[in-house]
């Protein structure tokens, strides 16, 4: 099981690579390779194939933690990223769980903690920074020349 793994990794992981180059987007390579990897398992485990949930759980987990650092690099300035990750990771971790044991209950509310935390963090950024931002930027342009 762990060679067919490895080998779907990196076949997803070069078409990926060979993708990007007609994409007017990038996708990052080994994140496709790995993510496409644990999906094609899920849905095996889902249709009643025996699938080792450990390899599944491992791959979900670095996804949780890939999707961790990129949401990190859109933080609005202000917000902790070591507060995003202890918060995020954790909660990440509990939907890959949900997922690997079929606990659909589970699945429901850990993935709205994550919405919330996301939408916490990312989506919803405070009025005064905002504001704050956009006057700077006005004296910036009123004192430039």
């Amino acid at each position: 099981m762990l060679t067919i793994v490895i080998a779907s990794i990196v076949v997803i992981t070069c078409a990926a690579w060979l993708v990007n180059k007609v994409l007017p987007f990038k996708v990052c390579p080994i994140c496709a390779g790995v993510s496409g990897t644990w999906l094609w398992m899920l849905v095996a485990l889902f249709v009643g194939y025996e699938i080792d949930r450990i390899i599944v759980a491992m791959l979900l987990g670095g996804s949780v933690v890939g999707i961790a650092y990129q949401l990190e690099k859109r933080l609005p300035a202000g917000r902790s990223p070591i507060l995003w990750k202890a918060l995020f990771i954790p909660a990440g971790f509990v939907v890959a769980y949900s997922l690997v044991s079929l606990q659909w209950a589970l699945l429901a509310v850990s993935l709205g903690v994550v919405g919330v935390i996301v939408w916490a963090f990312v989506m919803a950024v405070p009025k005064q920074r905002a504001n704050q931002k956009v006057e700077e930027l006005k004296q910036k342009m009123e004192n430039c020349c």
